[in-house]
């Protein structure tokens, strides 16, 4: 399994670079949100549930993505699902969340396309929940102003509450990670995507999300091994080492932040700045 993984790894090098593209410059530090990537039990029944909610699929390469808005999904072929694998609910990342301009709306039309939704807290209508038959959680909140209609909005951490300013910290010195809150969250705000920190319950650590149904998230990162090179410098443990495409100008590489968060850092030479954005 692990010769099988790093063959996708590799491969994923040779995508070709529109089927990257983002809408989302990178920040000052050179980061843009990347992707979600998934072992799927049965990929064809994820990817039916991610079209339904508005993603668009792509085949690149060897992989099976849907395309969001801010964020791409990998629906890689896993070793089994929730059980086998564990759900995202009791990993670090207890769940991942899309906004959409109308909850109640988007409710309906994903019912009706055989999506399995669950309603939102207290009652509340401005929020509901989708969960893969994998256990992948994906909590849905109301943005009547956005422009999209479904764009990616949060990664949410479960971690002990005494760790949560240094989590925060860490993401905002290691990718330029704005601090601030999300409602009640300890928040910082990526290009794409805005990371949320909350208490575990029982106040206790969760599992790494290496090898969950949700192994792992991405960024896309300018100057990826000037990057690493700080990062090791500083004394952090790099996973899988920098590996470049010659071809494509693509280079990958896989670290995992201290609390058990698996993180592929991408450096695609069709990732916009800020700069060339506002062009």
């Amino acid at each position: 399994m692990k010769k099988l993984l790093s063959v996708l790894w590799v491969l994923s090098l040779l995508v070709p670079a529109a089927a990257w593209a983002q809408p989302f410059p990178v920040n000052a530090a050179g980061v843009t949100n990347g992707h979600w990537h998934m072992n799927s039990r049965d990929i064809e029944a994820n990817k039916k549930i991610f079209v339904a909610m508005g993603g668009t699929a792509i085949k690149a390469g060897n992989f099976d993505i849907v395309r969001f808005p801010g964020v791409l999904v990998y629906l890689n072929q896993g070793p089994g699902a929730a059980p086998a694998v564990g759900g995202s609910v009791g990993s670090v990342v207890n769940h991942v969340g899309f906004t959409v301009p109308n909850t109640q709306e988007a409710i309906a039309k994903w019912k009706a396309a055989g999506v399995t939704v669950l309603p939102g807290g207290a009652g509340r209508t401005d929020q509901a929940f989708v969960e893969t038959p994998d256990g992948l959680r994906i909590e849905i909140l109301e943005n009547k102003d956005q422009k999209f209609p479904i764009q990616s909005q949060h990664v949410h951490f479960n971690i002990p509450e005494s760790e949560i300013p240094k989590m925060q910290a860490w993401y905002a010195a290691w990718f330029g990670a704005v601090p601030g809150k999300r409602g009640a969250n300890i928040a910082a705000d990526l290009p794409g995507i805005n990371l949320s920190f909350a208490k575990a319950m029982n106040d206790t650590p969760q599992v790494t999300t290496k090898g969950r149904v949700l192994d792992h998230i991405g960024f896309d990162v300018k100057n990826l091994e000037a990057f690493l090179k700080r990062y090791e410098a500083a004394g952090g443990k790099i996973d899988r080492p920098y590996t470049k495409n010659a071809q494509t100008n693509s280079a990958l590489a896989f670290i995992t932040d201290p609390w058990g968060t698996y993180i592929e850092l991408n450096e695609r030479p069709d990732t916009p700045s800020a700069t060339t954005a506002a062009r």
